[in-house]
């Protein structure tokens, strides 16, 4: 299983997912995140039941000595990163975790490698000052996203903050707070602040999809590295870091 348990108990179901698995394929010859914590769980000797929904109450049938196990997507992350998601484990849980996305209650933190389009720029004020951008978005129709006006039809507000964790040449390791959850956010905000990520064919520049090209990057340069949120069942704060995070 490429898919690691970071952390597990009767609520949550905390996990690393690697660059390249989707979190819920839609076609059934593609291996997905939900597939391989699916057979984690059977091993267990459990049957699992997924919903794709946090309110969903589907029931399946099950032999009388197994109760059903809930595997509630709370969120997700795009295809090419990587990084840590937290999966509900019964519908309390689903539905309290997802209360606490839709009140951004939910801390993400996340780690990019950008391209400083403008050398001169770095962060706005120097290194380790938290910068806010805030912009307004539109989901796209073919899967994608860009930056709108406030007034236009659907644009939503998306903000972040970002500080400068190193930079060598055009290159820079940014700390990303969300303070939203837009579709391909971070992707679509940084690049369109001069700061494409590296390895983003979509929404980098010609610049950067070239300086991509020249460092052998292929994979889209940005990982999940931290998840705050307020157990469901203890109501305590808990946090999950990954030891090993994107460094440039």
């Amino acid at each position: 299983m490429r898919t690691q348990i970071i952390y597990e108990d009767k609520s949550v179901l905390v996990c690393f997912k690697p660059a390249g698995l989707a979190v819920q394929s839609g076609r059934a010859s593609e291996p997905d995140m939900v597939s391989e914590l699916k057979n984690y769980l059977a091993r267990q000797g459990q049957q699992p039941m997924v919903s794709a929904l946090a309110q969903s109450s589907v029931r399946c049938g099950l032999p009388p000595e197994k109760g059903p196990v809930y595997l509630g997507i709370i969120h997700r992350l795009d295809q090419p990163v990587s990084g840590i998601l937290v999966f509900a484990k019964n519908q309390r849980a689903a539905a309290d975790l997802s209360r606490q996305v839709a009140d951004h209650m939910m801390k993400k933190t996340y780690r990019a490698i950008v391209m400083m389009e403008d050398e001169g720029k770095e962060n706005n004020g120097g290194r380790d000052q938290k910068v806010l951008l805030t912009d307004y978005m539109v989901k796209e129709a073919g899967g994608g996203a860009r930056i709108a006006e406030a007034q236009e039809k659907e644009a939503k507000r998306a903000q972040l903050y970002y500080r400068c964790l190193d930079c060598r040449d055009q290159r820079a390791l940014m700390e990303i707070d969300l303070e939203t959850g837009r579709h391909h956010q971070i992707r679509v905000q940084m690049a369109h602040a001069g700061m494409p990520l590296l390895g983003d064919a979509r929404y980098g520049s010609p610049k950067s999809r070239e300086l991509s090209q020249c460092m052998g990057i292929k994979a889209v340069q940005l990982q999940a590295v931290q998840l705050c949120f307020k157990h469901p069942s203890t109501g305590k704060m808990v946090s999950y870091e990954l030891e090993k995070k994107l460094e440039l």
